[in-house]
This record gives C-alpha cells, structure tokens and sequence, in this order.
C-alpha cells in the first residue's frame, strides 16, 4: 500500500497535471528520509569558523570577528562547486508511446521537471532545450527569481514533435558553451546511433559531465503483445502487420544490441548512462542523477 501511494509512483504522478506541483512532489518526496548533508547545494557556503594557522589565506580571516574578540578566526565554507547545468529534452513524437499511466514523452518532461526544481533548490544555474528534429525551445542556463517558473511554464506547454534529431542540438550546444557544465540528456536515442554517439562525445571532450537517460516505454522493453498486431512508426507513419510471437526473440534480441551499444559506446566516452522503465517511480531516475553527481566531486 505504501508503494502505491508512493509520490513517485507512475500513476500518482500521473494524476496530477500541473507540472509545477508534480515536479514540486516528486523531489519533496524523493528527498524524505535523506541525510541532508551529502545533498545540500553546489554552491560556496558559510558552515563555521576556526583557529587561524600560520600559512591560512588572511583572506578568509572574520575581522569583525577580530574586533571583538582580538582573536583570528578563520571562515570555513563547504567544499561544493557551484554548477551551470543544461537538460536536453527529446520531445520528437516517437516519445509519445505509451502503455502505461506515463507516456515517454509525460516521463521525461515530469523528469526535466523535478530535475530543474531540485538544482534550482540548491542554488545552481539550470538550461532548457527541447528538440525534436529541430531546436524547439533553449533556456539558457541562469539562476535567478523566476527562471524556474520559465522552465516548468516551458515544459507544461511542450508539444510532441516530429522526427528526431538528437545531434544538431547536442552539437550546437557544445560549440556555444564557454564553460564547463553538467549536461543532462532525456530522449529514447532512437537517432542514428554513431552520429548520436559523436555528438554526445564532443559534448564530453570538451570537459563536460555528461549523463544520459535513455526513456523506454515498458512495453518497448518486454514485447508483452500476443494478438496479430498492427506496429506504427510514430514518426515515419510506415506500419507492420505481424504475429507478435513470431517476431518477440528477434525483436528482443535487437533491443538488448541496441541498449547494450549505447551503454558500451557511454562507457568508454566517460558518460554516464542509465536506462529507465517509465514503469518505474522517478526515484530510480532522481537516485542515478544524484549518486553520480556526489561521485563527480
């Protein structure tokens, strides 16, 4: 019962349309029950004072502190980085399919979602681009008052596209970035495989933390159809008749190849990939993103 009435859970989230107070819910819930010191903000902040020692940077010295007490005091700050990040949403129309409460597409905007509400929380500068065949929608990466309200007010207007084209976003953003950043991917990766690959490198070359959420549909994942069955392209409209258990091994098999490419090619590049059911609550997406970025610093 308890996991039912999860915040996380697929179906609950699914029951609340407005987007802000999804995003809102998903993160308050995910972070119930955390140790708050290992998750707090990337940015520099105040934790406590010390003793100077001979060879500390006079800078940080406290001189009111001084003043009062005629002692030197040192500030000490929490070692975190303050972080300028971009979500890449794939919102192409093969990103519509949907066996479950959540389609890809309802999955990876609710995801973009809390994903922003979480780093704003934590004072770090978060982007938006949204990409089907084209650049869509591109946020720039800011933190300030209102800039989150943009975000989700961006997101709960998002349409379904047409085709996909992950590279010319990811390629475009990695020639105009003019620092290091945290560059988060949300698309099934149904592109043509090596240019996407290539593109997801070149972002990583050049010195950026890179994760990848490969979206897949539960249905896409374990082929539960029986009956003769009708398959359409979303995007291409090309259609297949076929007998489902005629063609479940080999579709299976093509899948794992698939999946197994981009965690291989991921690997190897230093990118971090994980593979999400959107059958499962947000926090195996949220537990991914955090547990790497803790590891990143």
């Amino acid at each position: 019962m308890a996991e039912e009435l999860s915040f996380l859970n697929p179906s609950v989230l699914a029951s609340i349309s407005n987007l802000e107070l999804r995003a809102k819910t998903a993160v308050e819930g995910f972070l119930t029950g955390l140790h708050k010191s290992p998750y707090r903000g990337f940015s520099v902040e105040f934790n406590d004072y010390r003793h100077y020692n001979p060879g500390d940077d006079i800078r940080h010295i406290d001189w009111k502190l001084f003043a009062r007490s005629e002692k030197y005091y040192i500030k000490q700050y929490e070692d975190e980085t303050n972080v300028r990040c971009y979500i890449l949403l794939d919102c192409s129309a093969s990103m519509g399919y949907q066996s479950g409460p959540l389609s890809k597409f309802e999955f990876g905007r609710t995801l973009a979602s809390a994903l922003a509400y979480f780093m704003m929380g934590q004072k770090d500068a978060v982007g938006l681009i949204t990409f089907d065949e084209k650049i869509r929608e591109h946020l720039p990466s800011r933190y300030r008052r209102g800039h989150l309200l943009q975000i989700l007010r961006t997101l709960a207007n998002l349409q379904l596209g047409g085709l996909t084209n992950l590279t010319r976003p990811v390629t475009d953003l990695a020639y105009s970035l003019n620092r290091k950043s945290l560059i988060i991917v949300i698309s099934d990766l149904l592109d043509e495989q090596e240019a996407m690959i290539k593109a997801l490198q070149h972002l990583r070359y050049k010195g950026n933390d890179v994760i990848a959420f490969h979206v897949m549909d539960n249905a896409e994942l374990t082929f539960p159809f029986e009956q003769f069955t009708e398959f359409e392209d979303a995007e291409s409209r090309e259609t297949l008749m076929t007998v489902p258990r005629a063609v479940r091994e080999s579709y299976l098999e093509e899948l794992e190849k698939f999946c197994e490419f981009c965690r291989k090619k991921c690997r190897v590049n230093g990118i971090d990939y994980h593979l999400l059911n959107t059958s499962e609550p947000l926090d195996v997406a949220l537990s991914s993103y955090l547990t790497k970025r803790i590891k990143s610093f």
